[in-house]
């Protein structure tokens, strides 16, 4: 390929175009708005919120940057193994994972070394601008028409056309791909949505020594509460750069919290232990922050009858799922592999990319029956359910519980949450008769 062309310059759209430098000349980035001061881009406005990368995502990360790791950690970032690791539900902590490693780190540091690595590529150019439509020769997307930032008016009233062998959509939840297909008299691909009316919210405390053997704790409610909190606040907190410790607090409808830092560290008591020393002996550093998310969404490119070429999308311009499950970074590492194997298959670009949404869809799937499963055990959440979700959250219900006491129950459990198995791998009988065993012997 000659030339491919990004449109956003966030998490998804820089794996992207680190995997298209490996197979064109030139990988070229349109983002709007250009970098922000601390050098990432500027498209996800929830960027300072606390954001997790599960294990396969971290696994994802250095595939495709080899040292990054060790990069981050010299930064700051805190690299958590093992009981450095904690899990809790229902307030219960779950046995630890040797095996499992997560990085504690904000978004900013992390997405702004991804960012430096990308751009440090030889055939990877920035182009500050924003993207107008999808230029088209006959049934294949042949380039774009952007305006840069910064043209005069009557430039900017045309824009520039720049030609693409293959074109990627990484714009995000806000993506205006669905409307330029529409007018050109292409279907939308079919759309799900799941109302869930979520908010959560971030803070930033100063860290000492009180918790020296923690990296990351995260407290959901399960099944001993019907999924409420009841027994304790759902959140999490995160060992970051700077000494700091990033703590994040949810809620659903009237139970979101708020920007009040007295009622952020009143939720955080009322939440497992680690949150709690927290809120007790360390100083908060900066704002409260919150952030809403009404619904989930995912769109199923899979599922058209046609579609034109040199065309794909990643990131959440195709899913945006319940952040709490912390799913949208290792979603976009793993759409970034699903896209390289489409590519390293010998992939036509200049036919419809069947076979990346294929792949990029086994993976989507997955994160969204984990999470969707999850939200409607919600009472609030009114659909749409799968087929034969009663038993789904029969079944679903006596895992959790038997993850609480079980090691391997919760290895194979939490191999899922961090997206190292497909959630199937939790229906197979000898699995299920292994936590009918625990929940007897309980």
């Amino acid at each position: 390929m000659r030339r491919t062309v990004v449109l956003g310059g966030s998490f998804a759209g820089l794996l992207a175009a680190r995997v298209l430098s490996d197979h064109a000349d030139e990988v070229v980035i349109i983002e709007q708005d250009g970098p922000a001061v601390d050098g990432t881009g500027r498209g996800a406005p929830h960027r300072q919120q606390l954001h997790a990368l599960l294990s396969m995502g971290h696994v994802q990360l250095e595939r495709w940057f080899p040292g990054i790791t060790d990069e981050l950690i010299g930064a700051g970032a805190r690299l958590g193994a093992g009981t450095e690791v904690q899990f809790y539900v229902d307030g219960v902590l779950k046995p630890p994972l040797p095996r499992s490693r997560m990085l504690g780190a904000t978004r900013t540091l992390l997405e702004g070394r991804v960012r430096r690595r990308v751009l440090a590529l030889p055939n990877v150019v920035l182009r500050p601008g924003r993207a107008g439509d999808l230029v088209f020769d006959g049934s294949r997307v042949c380039g774009v028409r952007f305006t840069s930032e910064g043209s005069p008016p009557a430039t900017a009233a045309a824009g520039e056309s720049l030609a693409a062998d293959l074109v990627v959509d990484a714009m995000g939840r806000a993506s205006r791909l669905c409307a330029w297909l529409e007018r050109r008299g292409w279907a939308a691909p079919p759309l799900d949505r799941m109302r869930i009316d979520l908010g959560y919210a971030t803070a930033e405390f100063h860290r000492g020594d009180e918790l020296p053997d923690t990296v990351i704790a995260h407290s959901a409610p399960g099944p001993a509460s019907g999924y409420q909190p009841a027994v304790c606040e759902p959140g999490a907190l995160a060992a970051v750069e700077g000494n700091r410790w990033s703590v994040v607090l949810a809620g659903y409808t009237d139970h979101r919290p708020g920007r009040d830092p007295h009622e952020f560290r009143a939720r955080m008591r009322r939440c497992v232990a680690p949150l709690r020393e927290v809120a007790e002996h360390c100083s908060m550093d900066g704002d409260v922050r919150t952030f809403p998310f009404r619904e989930s969404r995912r769109r199923n490119f899979a599922l058209l009858n046609r579609f034109p070429g040199g065309l794909v999308a990643v990131g959440d311009s195709v899913a945006s799922v319940n952040p709490i499950y912390g799913q949208g970074l290792t979603l976009a590492t793993l759409q970034a592999s699903a896209l390289s194997a489409y590519l390293r298959s010998g992939a036509r670009v200049h036919e419809a990319a069947w076979g990346y949404f294929r792949r990029a869809g086994v993976v989507v799937d997955a994160a969204w029956q984990v999470s969707a499963t999850a939200d409607l055990a919600q009472p609030h959440v009114t659909g749409p359910y799968p087929r034969g979700y009663p038993l789904i959250r029969w079944a679903g219900d006596r895992i959790a519980a038997a993850s609480v006491i079980d090691p391997f129950v919760n290895g194979a459990f939490m191999d899922v949450v961090h997206m190292r198995s497909h959630p199937r791998a939790l229906t197979r009988p000898s699995f299920l008769l292994e936590v009918a065993r625990v929940m007897l012997r309980s």
